[in-house]
């Protein structure tokens, strides 16, 4: 497979002294020979006769990048503030590259790459190119280190490349949990309160617990819970409480959001159920609770509830949280 093309660079500077020339030739060869771009330098096109304004203008159309040496000279070439027949092809290649800025400034702002060689200023940067409020490319030697920004801005491939972003989550803060019972309730059945209670041998402190005072009870036991849309998860354990006063007893938890059935389980003594369900957008959380030998009355869901053993239930949801 073959290589690819290197980007063509032009450089555009000025013969301030032999010594300066001597320097942007150093440079040019360096990223010529050691980096290996396709450098545009005129003082390698020396060995014939040559229209130098017509050079530069093909050179300057066909570059992918051009490359401003700052140098004292060529900023008041750059500026019009020299003689017009001073350094003329200074000012032509300037001209040129004023007019690339005019006619689409973030492209050329891209292209033209201002340039500070050792020994030379920042203020030496020609006016027109910002050199304090945009990026410019101080060179302290001619290493791959000193280059790096420079060939970064050449190539598109920073030091430090941009990662890759994560899913946006709603911000850098950890999902907040909410203690279930704690959330607006809508409406709840009689014997259902908050509290304390034992499951399995282990305690939960914030409790919704179902346990009516009478035998006979409206059911199921339930609690309505407003979320709002503002939740994800929903999580509990359910299970028989531990010092129910009929052991034995089998209990159903039914988990129902925004009136459709999401998930049921039934628990006994020592086998509780762990309840974890996604709520995402839901309005509406239904929780209900019952015995499921409980015989109902023919008049509906408040009517009289009565277990086979004549024993209501007696259940709870273990710290149920939403997240």
């Amino acid at each position: 497979m073959s290589e690819p093309d290197p980007p063509k660079v032009f450089f555009s500077y000025s013969h301030d002294s032999g010594q300066h020339k001597d320097l942007v030739r150093r440079f040019a060869t360096f990223l010529r020979s050691r980096i290996g771009l396709e450098v545009v330098l005129d003082q390698w096109y020396d060995n014939s006769r040559i229209d130098w304004s017509l050079w530069a203008t093909r050179h300057l159309k066909a570059a992918d990048f051009i490359i401003v040496v700052a140098s004292p000279l060529y900023r008041a070439r750059a500026d019009g503030e020299a003689p017009p027949d001073e350094g003329r092809g200074a000012q032509f290649e300037t001209a040129i590259i004023r007019n690339k800025l005019t006619r689409d400034l973030e492209d050329g702002t891209r292209r033209v790459l201002p340039v500070v060689l050792p020994g030379r200023s920042i203020d030496e940067i020609p006016e027109f190119l910002n050199p304090y409020s945009m990026t410019r490319y101080e060179i302290a030697e001619f290493t791959d280190d000193g280059v790096a920004d420079l060939l970064a801005a050449i190539t598109g491939q920073g030091q430090h490349p941009m990662p890759r972003r994560g899913i946006w989550r709603g911000g850098a803060r950890a999902p907040r949990q909410v203690r279930a019972g704690e959330l607006p309730w809508m409406c709840a059945s009689s014997g259902v309160r908050r509290g304390e209670a034992w499951i399995d041998g282990l305690h939960y402190e914030n409790s919704i617990v179902l346990r009516p005072g009478t035998p006979a009870t409206t059911g199921p036991g339930f609690i309505e819970l407003d979320l709002g849309g503002h939740y994800q998860r929903f999580t509990s354990v359910a299970g028989v409480l531990d010092n129910a006063r009929d052991p034995f007893q089998v209990g159903r938890f039914r988990v129902v959001l925004d009136g459709t059935p999401r998930s049921e389980h039934d628990v006994s003594a020592g086998k509780p159920a762990k309840i974890d369900l996604d709520v995402s957008g839901g309005r509406l959380l239904r929780l209900e609770m019952s015995r499921p030998g409980a015989s109902a009355s023919p008049f509906g869901s408040a009517a009289v509830v009565v277990t086979r053993r004549g024993r209501p239930p007696e259940l709870a949801l273990g710290d149920p949280v939403v997240t």
